[in-house]
């Protein structure tokens, strides 16, 4: 497991006119503060990947389809660098995930449906704040 990544069982509520799904609440751990919310869709058996966020850190959850994480440590000064963490996130494993800065990351769209995930950010998106590696700079582990 990599320093600092912090995986919160997500409590679903079941009831037979429609699921609720929780999210995040400002006293959950991992929650510093709000900067923005979005979703991201990806096809079954294609890959995004490499993201690295200098100061974002991300509170991702996958509450429809199922898509596999991959995780790199690339933080100089952390007890975990280089290791890397995978952790499938779906429907049925619904858990959120707490990304802090300077750890790599890609994903894959596992269902056969639609995948989508959501990333509550503690901070609004700026295209100088992330950094994107080719796919081929580090192997994609299912």
């Amino acid at each position: 497991m990599i320093e600092d990544l912090i995986i919160t069982k997500t409590k679903k509520i079941i009831l037979d006119k429609g699921n609720i799904y929780h999210g995040l609440r400002k006293t959950d751990n991992g929650f510093s503060q709000f900067g923005e919310i979005y979703f991201s869709f990806i096809k079954k058996n294609s890959i995004k990947a490499w993201r690295i966020h200098k100061k974002m850190t991300l509170n991702i959850i996958v509450p429809v389809g199922s898509i596999q994480f991959n995780f790199i440590d690339l933080r100089e000064n952390s007890k975990t660098f280089k290791e890397r963490f995978e952790l499938l996130l779906s429907e049925e494993h619904y858990y959120r995930v707490t990304v802090p800065p300077k750890i790599c990351f890609g994903f894959k769209g596992m269902g056969d449906g639609i995948n989508m995930l959501t990333n509550i950010a503690n901070i609004p998106h700026d295209d100088n704040e992330s950094e994107t590696k080719d796919l081929k700079e580090f192997n994609f582990i299912e």
